[in-house]
């Protein structure tokens, strides 16, 4: 930096010194930028402009289509309506593409209380693109009188769209009667009630809080599972037991419900939300993968088993397979674990600080349904069916324990509990198919499968059995349930020398009694796999037509087995001999696997001979013997073909010494002649010092003259000057005497001009006979070079005849040594 500073105030003090050097930069500098930018300018563009964008949704659609991205007309439509939707795309994505039929169906039928906005947010020219950053298409925003965006996540159906939209259209739900209350508590899993008194103002600041509460909750709850809903009056209030203005209540089925802490938290929007879903409840969740890289499956399955049950759905319609489904849910999870007859209560009566349901549902087993075995004291009142909102006492001694077969109350007896799952057929069919479900099951059948993560297990639910029975069955000690094995389903059995095992037919052709199995275990995506199949096709054939033995193969990859016959790794060879298949071999890892080694580990570990019980009836010796002479033709084949390979690497192997050789004879020379480069370098610049002091020496002559040449000037001015002062005769004298002693001089000069001649020419003498002396050097290097050159051609040359006469030697005993070996093996043949 200090280095710049310098430079940078050295310049300065040169402009400063020299303004003309200055301005001539900068003039030349505009000077040449000018011709540059017209240049630039009248260059053409050769990138095309983009095509104007055109109308994304039909004209006819009820919607308002901003297809050049008018963001400003959509804050103006905002305000035209009380519910509004923003439809963000791009006209290229596909998701855009595929939401546009959806969007418009939602828009006709609801374009009577919503407004419709669709803004193409990828044109460049547009606002929506230069202020909005979106990372993905579509987007959907909803606003309700202002308040918003509330972001749509969800999967863009035309139903779901609509279900949520009326959820923001209808946030709240107002509950005129007791009646009404206690239906809007039995049909929502989540529900949240507030009480509100409208006396004091049309819309109280509490109640205000609280709607606000109610959008903010749709962006975290995108299926509705809490509902709010809001009370007027005094006395249906009370059926919850809320009697102070802007009280809110979480009712819960399995826990006490509870009641805002108005002295704990601020009544706040985000408080409010926080609070709900902080201590919500839920005995059943939906969840939606994304079906891309999505965790959210994994994320779930991750807490422990998982009860999955694919249904269809439609959030616009009752579903009585839902109903089924959370009731069963329900009933797993009532109840809790003590005595066997429990404690309930005694005589206690309604009061005004708490319920039925929260003095006794927490201490005992489904009240509702042993009320009447219950053996009941003197009371003054006897309630005949259980409720939340009867001002009834109850009596009872005690309620006798569930009976053991029931799942009422199984989340606590089982240390395996299960979590349940809702997905939607339409949307997750393929992950259905995945973990069980047959291509031919109707979808409008429920798939119902429990999934142990931990365990790597899974089970699926028939249609004959009953959900309850299948969840009491994976709850047990020791499970009757058998696990389901995932498997690639065979289109057509083809007739194959290897037989193709799958998860289906694995016992039936494994397990196999009457006959030994030789098993492959391999994968596609194992290479060395692939390179055994020669190999199990040739054993193949050595067995062909023997019905005792079966040489087959599984893909483990698409086909789950189980546990007691997986492996650890690929490939693997197990050999399962008949009659006793609980004693399978596995082939050894260290041993290479081979036709001679799998045939002689057949052999070894098969209680009889192989070629027992022939379909066919043909020969076995003479299949074998027919087999070994095949293999005994190939390995003659495989000596000629190595015989001649050895001829062709000796070949190669001399013609690679020869080039070794050739390559060192002109490393060699590469080397003398950069030796000789060097000497000759270190002579020029021997010579060029030589003239450098030569040319110095003439430079000093020639200023020496210069110097003597102006003297003789001074003295000729100086005598003139003498001349005119003393008089002709003086004049005359004193001319005789300075010619006299410029003779004299110029005598001189001309003696020290003869002996620099004479200096100079013994000089060139010299150079002439260094550079004699210099040749007849060169000429003796070059001479011992041609020499050494000749010596060391003269000594390859005799190396390489002994070499290839050495290697002639070598292949004459080569020969001779395969010549007898071939002898030995024809007599081993006819010997056999």
């Amino acid at each position: 930096m200090l280095r710049i500073r310098a430079k940078l105030r050295q310049a300065a003090d040169q402009m400063k010194r020299r303004p003309e050097l200055c301005c001539g930069a900068i003039l030349l500098t505009c000077a040449l930028i000018l011709p540059l930018t017209r240049t630039c300018s009248r260059v053409k563009s050769v990138v095309a402009s983009p095509r104007a964008p055109l109308r994304f949704f039909p004209a006819e659609a009820p919607l308002a289509d901003l297809f050049l991205g008018q963001l400003e007309e959509v804050d103006r439509l905002l305000e035209e309506a009380d519910v509004s939707l923003v439809f963000y795309y791009a006209p290229w994505c596909a998701h855009c593409i595929t939401a546009r039929q959806h969007i418009q169906q939602v828009a006709l039928r609801l374009a009577q209380q919503v407004q419709f906005v669709a803004v193409n947010c990828w044109w460049h020219q547009g606002r929506c693109r230069k202020q909005k950053i979106f990372f993905q298409y579509p987007v959907i925003h909803l606003f309700y009188r202002r308040v918003g965006p509330i972001e749509y996540r969800g999967p863009v159906r035309s139903e779901y769209l609509e279900s949520f939209i009326q959820r923001v259209c209808a946030p709240l739900t107002y509950l005129p009667s007791v009646r009404a209350l206690h239906t809007f508590l039995t049909q929502h899993q989540q529900a949240v009630v507030g009480y509100f008194r409208f006396s004091s103002s049309p819309q109280p600041a509490g109640y205000i809080t609280f709607l606000l509460s109610a959008l903010h909750a749709l962006r975290r709850d995108q299926q509705g599972e809490v509902r709010f809903a809001v009370v007027t009056n005094q006395a249906v209030a009370e059926g919850v037991s809320l009697r102070e203005d802007e009280s809110v209540y979480l009712h819960r089925r399995l826990n006490s419900s509870l009641v805002f802490p108005r002295t704990q938290r601020n009544f706040t929007v985000q408080a409010i939300c926080d609070w709900v879903f902080e201590h919500r409840e839920s005995v059943i969740h939906w969840i939606q993968p994304t079906g891309a890289k999505s965790y959210s499956l994994e994320a779930e399955l991750q807490k422990g088993p998982a009860l999955l049950t694919f249904l269809p759905h439609n959030p616009l319609t009752a579903n009585q397979l839902l109903t089924q489904v959370s009731a069963v849910a329900l009933q797993y999870h009532c109840g809790s674990e003590e005595d066997l007859f429990l404690r309930c209560c005694q005589s206690l009566s309604f009061s005004s600080d708490a319920s039925v349901c929260e003095l006794c549902v927490s201490r005992c087993w489904a009240l509702a349904l042993y009320l009447q075995r219950v053996r009941l004291s003197s009371c003054r009142s006897i309630q005949s069916s259980y409720g939340a909102f009867g001002r009834w006492s109850v009596c009872c001694r005690s309620v006798p324990r569930p009976p053991l077969d029931s799942i009422t109350g199984l989340q606590c007896r089982s240390n395996k509990t299960l979590r349940f799952y809702l997905l939607d057929t339409q949307l997750h069919w393929p992950l259905a198919q995945r973990l069980g479900a047959s291509a031919d099951q109707s979808r409008d059948l429920p798939f119902i499968t429990i999934i142990n993560l931990r365990d790597e297990t899974h089970y699926v639910l028939n249609h004959t059995d009953a959900l309850e029975d299948f969840i009491q069955n994976f709850s047990a000690s020791y499970s009757p349930l058998h696990r389901h094995l995932v498997g690639h389903k065979q289109q057509q059995q083809t007739q194959s020398l290897i037989q193709e095992v799958t998860s289906d037919s694995f016992l039936h052709t494994v397990m196999d009694s009457q006959r030994d199995v030789l098993l492959l275990y391999y994968s596609v995506w194992c290479g060395f796999c692939s390179v055994l199949n020669h190999v199990f096709l040739q054993l193949a054939r050595l067995f062909q037509g023997n019905s005792a033995l079966m040489v087959a193969r599984v893909n483990v990859g698409r086909n789950d087995l189980p546990w007691e016959f997986m492996v650890d790794h690929l490939p693997s060879v197990l050999f399962f001999p008949r009659h006793r298949k609980q004693m399978s071999v596995k082939f050894p890892e260290n041993t290479p696997m081979t036709v001679p080694n799998l045939l002689r580990f057949v052999l070894q570990h098969s209680d009889h001979a192989p070629w027992e019980e022939s379909g066919r009836g043909a020969e076995p010796q003479s299949l074998l013997e027919a087999e070994l002479q095949a293999l005994q033709r190939q390995v003659f084949s495989l000596h000629r073909a190595r015989e001649h390979l050895s001829q062709q690497l000796s070949v190669l192997w001399r013609e690679n010494r020869r080039l070794t050789l050739h390559t060192h004879t002109l490393e060699t020379q590469n080397a003398e002649l950069q030796e000789q480069s060097g000497r000759l370098e270190t002579l020029y610049r021997e010579k060029t010092r030589q003239l450098s002091d030569t040319v110095h020496k003439l430079q000093e002559l020639a200023d020496a003259s210069e110097e003597l040449l102006e003297e003789n000037s001074l003295l000729k001015v100086l005598l003139t000057v003498l001349r005119e002062r003393d008089g002709w005769e003086g004049d005359s004298r004193d001319t005789d005497g300075q010619e006299e002693a410029d003779g004299q001089e110029e005598e001189r000069q001309e003696e020290d001009r003869q002996e620099e001649a004479d200096r100079q020419e013994a000089d060139g003498q010299e150079e002439e006979r260094q550079e004699e002396a210099d040749g007849q050097e060169e000429e003796r290097q070059e001479e011992a070079d041609r020499q050494e050159e000749e010596r060391q051609e003269e000594a390859d040359r005799q190396e390489e005849e002994r070499q290839e006469e050495a290697d002639g030697q070598e292949e004459d005993r080569q020969e001779e040594a395969d010549g007898q070996e071939e002898d030995r093996q024809e007599g081993k043949c006819e010997a056999s």
